[in-house]
């Protein structure tokens, strides 16, 4: 705990560009956590080069995601906002819980064998270990709670198993992070294929709706979503575009699903749609306004940048530091 909340920790990739159900179902629940929690939000860079990256581009990106954390209400006074990158105590940590894991927890992971599918002619060693950098992220930090989605539980689990072979062998060093379990963001569905989660890496680009979109590029989307020819604005698993679509417009409206199968009783594809649509315009054009505002004020970025990754570093050291007297590593000559 600090100062009497317990931490959280959580963090995005820098790759790809966020999409729709990215600020949905875990960035706006963010925002509503630093009055619970104390938080640690990162931009995961380190997790990024398990596959191969433009270093250009993979700088602007994480910087931009990092703005996007701000524009998007996530108060950096209240907040530790910043890069894995610049916390040196991640990769000491995760070296070290490496030597606590076994090969065959991480033979285990579903993740490794799906990216590995995807990237065969590049599947290196972090992308075999990156799950116990995960568990240095979580537990450098000695976070309580972890918002998690089902596709993260395993690694959580793994965290969990790690952090108790640890204490069990030196005593109490690690806390033992549970899943969050609060206000469930929505689940948006990819717009081309509603049995698959909306998702960044998504090779259509139509079946993503991505937070700098612009207003044509939006309704153009919607417009192309998948449905059915039932024809009807009903919420149910039958009709998976269409329930999708009404998740969008719900989560972005504050109705319920029942209110906005009310709302559009009788009316068809073609007026719903469109809706859909303008309400997922009217979400994001303040958040790509005040992206555009921070993102022209450098001094600003680059003061939070230097000011969380200070603070990370304290938080961090001290448990780096226990750990590394409990392994026998001899103590620093101050």
């Amino acid at each position: 705990m600090i100062d009497g909340k317990k931490v959280l920790f959580s963090g995005m990739q820098a790759t790809g560009n966020l999409t729709l159900g990215n600020y949905l179902g875990a960035l706006k629940n963010w925002v509503t956590l630093s009055e619970e929690y104390e938080c640690f939000y990162s931009v995961v860079d380190m997790h990024s080069i398990t596959v191969r990256q433009d270093p250009a581009v993979l700088r602007k990106r994480a910087r931009n995601l990092l703005t996007l954390y701000i524009a998007a209400g996530i108060d950096p006074k209240k907040n530790c906002l910043y890069y894995q990158s610049h916390v040196s105590g991640h990769a000491e940590l995760a070296w070290i819980l490496n030597c606590f894991t076994y090969m065959g927890e991480l033979n285990r992971m579903t993740q490794f064998k799906d990216k590995s599918a995807k990237h065969a002619d590049n599947i290196n060693a972090g992308l075999f270990t990156y799950p116990v950098l995960m568990a240095a992220d979580i537990l450098l930090y000695q976070a309580d709670v972890v918002p998690v989605g089902i596709d993260q539980m395993q690694h959580l689990e793994l965290t969990r198993n790690i952090a108790e072979r640890f204490n069990n062998i030196y005593g109490d060093v690690f806390t033992v992070p549970e899943a969050y379990i609060g206000k469930v963001g929505a689940k948006i569905m990819s717009l081309q294929d509603p049995s698959k989660k909306m998702s960044k890496s998504d090779e259509n680009p139509n079946g993503s709706i991505y937070l700098m979109d612009d207003p044509d590029t939006i309704m153009r989307k919607c417009k192309r979503a998948v449905t059915d020819s039932e024809g009807c604005i009903a919420y149910r698993e039958e009709q998976p575009g269409i329930r999708n679509l009404i998740d969008i417009y719900s989560a972005c409206t504050g109705k319920t699903p029942q209110e906005t199968v009310a709302e559009f009783d009788g009316k068809g594809y073609g007026e719903f749609k469109p809706a859909v649509a303008e309400a997922v315009i009217s979400v994001l054009k303040p958040l790509q306004d005040e992206f555009a505002r921070l993102s022209k004020d450098k001094a600003y970025i680059d003061g939070i940048i230097k000011e969380n990754a200070e603070k990370a570093s304290y938080v961090s050291t001290k448990t780096l530091r226990k750990v590394q007297r409990k392994v026998g590593f001899p103590d620093r000559v101050r």
